[in-house]
């Protein structure tokens, strides 16, 4: 899996290829995580710093423009019209 990508991090940094693969699996891991499932984590983390809704909503809001989500699995019908328009 990301063979390639493996390859292009061992060759331009220090790692090897088993921790190479590890940082790759760890990126994908990170940038994984649903919207909702952002928003939720991020949610509590705030609130455990002691912010209030109100401030814990404007800070999401500003995160999620610049944070890569995954998007929401999409059905059959979308991905048909994906490709058929």
């Amino acid at each position: 899996m990301h063979d390639e990508l493996v390859d292009h991090l061992t060759r331009s940094t220090p790692l090897n290829r088993g921790e190479a693969l590890r940082v790759i699996q760890d990126v994908l891991a990170y940038f994984d995580e649903t919207t909702e499932d952002f928003v939720r984590r991020r949610h509590r983390e705030l609130q455990a710093q002691g912010l209030v809704n109100a401030e814990i909503f404007e800070r999401i809001a500003a995160d999620l423009t610049y944070r890569a989500v995954a998007p929401p699995e999409p059905t059959l019908r979308q991905l048909r019209r994906m490709v058929y328009g």
